[in-house]
């Protein structure tokens, strides 16, 4: 029996999203990546000029904020439509002003609070490929199945810098790996929810492996039930 939810989390351009989007697309389940919620709440506060340092300002946005996920909206690869309050945001949260600024707003536990308990109401449905970093930790800690992603950072900073020039934006390696070293740091020594291995995942190392690669690792964690 294939399990009805699925918790994959991992660092920063571990392969997280490209995987779990296609899993749940074989799967015939709702792909959810918990991050957008972290992103789009994090490009508000730019927008709207909030200083990040503001936890309480930055924690009432969150409670107010609208964020909507939903099938792709537009033919230019995305993986599905984020809307805040209305607005397409979804190449507007992958910004690197949005990198830099995400994971203090992550690390913000009436954040996180106001944000895990819309994605658990997601996934109470079941049927769900769910994405995060703290998924089988904190959101679904009684997911039917928990994997980790990981790589070496070197190769996430390569794959960042890849998916950004593909978008036509400009790319600088050593500033994207120098932000995801800094990301890192912050995700997994902060106090509420930090990044961690859950003790009953399974962990994939996506260094040396393709896309493919991981993929068919991961269908076989699946029909496997481990």
């Amino acid at each position: 029996m294939k399990p009805s939810t699925v918790a994959i989390d991992g660092p920063a351009a571990s392969g997280k999203s490209t995987v779990g989007e296609a899993l749940a697309r074989w799967l015939g389940y709702l792909y959810f990546d918990t991050g957008v919620m972290y992103r789009a709440v994090t490009w508000a506060a730019l927008e709207r000029s909030i200083p990040i340092g503001d936890e309480a300002a930055v924690t009432q946005l969150a409670e107010q904020l609208r964020i909507d996920v939903t099938p792709p909206t537009v033919d230019d690869s995305r993986q599905y439509t984020i809307l805040a309050d209305g607005v397409d945001v979804t190449w507007a949260i992958r910004t690197p002003d949005v990198d830099a600024n995400v994971s203090p707003v992550s690390a913000y536990p009436g954040v996180r609070r106001a944000l895990v308990a819309q994605q658990r109401r997601v996934a109470v449905r079941g049927w769900v490929v769910m994405v995060g970093r703290d998924i089988g930790t904190v959101v679904l800690p009684d997911a039917d199945l928990k994997i980790y992603l990981d790589a070496s950072v070197e190769e996430r900073a390569r794959r960042r810098c890849w998916e950004m020039r593909a978008r036509g934006e400009e790319a600088d390696y050593e500033l994207v790996l120098a932000l995801m070293r800094r990301r890192d740091e912050i995700d997994s020594h902060r106090t509420d929810s930090p990044l961690r291995v859950a003790e009953d995942a399974v962990v994939v190392d996506t260094t040396e492996l393709s896309v493919e690669e991981v993929l068919a690792e991961v269908k076989r964690l699946v029909e496997n039930g481990e």
